[in-house]
């Protein structure tokens, strides 16, 4: 794992931190293999339930890292675009923390997460378009899939910011903390995730992310597809046996 990506596992939950903060943790090459290597390692580990993305310093991310561009380096990962998660996310859930500036494709890489907890200055913006650009890392793609698509169209013609409010009252932003206290945030709500139970956590992320796919009655049928392993695991039975016990249940993934 490069420098450019620091880990840490806690309590099953892995914090995937950019640490450029030199570069306001800009995406180059090293950064998008780290993040796609980490986010394997989330879905591969049975002791890992929640991942958390976020920045070193102060900031998010700044976006590409134009600097890199300009060597012949691309922050995208080939079939599975933007630091390996903007086409391909991970199985299991994954939070943004965000302090400072979530821009241009560090705020595309922050559409990949499912839930976003924001310091109260921290900032979000698409300004492509002030550069005759079109933001092709996913926000185009996937901001009207997450806010109201006249809202999404505002951000993505004018290419101004919005702040971490104004964010949470347009539904982008799950939580707003303090400043400097989100990835605090962050791990509280990744705790409350991880104590349930990861194999019903898991088919309900990929149920949410892929309704939207799907006509209403072909939402039934991949559902009970989807479903009917969570409810004959043994982690079902568990969770049964363990309310009726008054005890916490001990989840096996399986």
């Amino acid at each position: 794992m490069p420098d450019e990506v620091l880990l840490d596992r806690q309590d099953g939950v892995l914090t995937i931190t950019i640490n450029r903060p030199e570069a306001r943790n800009a995406l180059n090459r090293a950064v998008a293999e780290g993040v796609a290597a980490a986010v394997d390692e989330l879905d591969a580990s049975d002791d890992l339930r929640v991942g958390i993305l976020t920045g070193a310093g102060g900031t998010f991310s700044s976006g590409m890292d134009l600097k890199a561009f300009m060597r012949g380096e691309t922050p995208s990962i080939e079939g599975r675009g933007l630091c390996g998660i903007a086409e391909t996310p991970p199985r299991k859930p994954l939070i943004g923390a965000v302090e400072g500036w979530a821009l241009a494709g560090g705020f595309e890489l922050l559409l990949a997460c499912d839930l976003v907890v924001a310091a109260e200055d921290s900032r979000f913006g698409v300004p492509e378009v002030k550069r005759s650009l079109v933001a092709a890392g996913g926000a185009a793609l996937a901001l009207p899939r997450r806010i109201p698509q006249s809202i999404a169209l505002e951000m993505l013609l004018t290419g101004d910011p919005i702040s971490a409010p104004r964010a949470a009252e347009v539904g982008l932003v799950n939580r707003v903390t303090p400043s400097g206290e989100a990835l605090a945030g962050a791990r509280a709500l990744a705790a409350v995730i991880a104590a349930n139970g990861p194999l019903a956590v898991a088919a309900t992320k990929h149920l949410v992310r892929s309704a939207p796919d799907w006509t209403f009655a072909q939402g039934w049928k991949e559902q009970a597809s989807v479903i009917a392993p969570v409810f004959a695991s043994e982690d079902a039975r568990e969770g049964a046996t363990a309310f009726a016990e008054k005890r916490a249940p001990q989840w096996k993934n399986r």
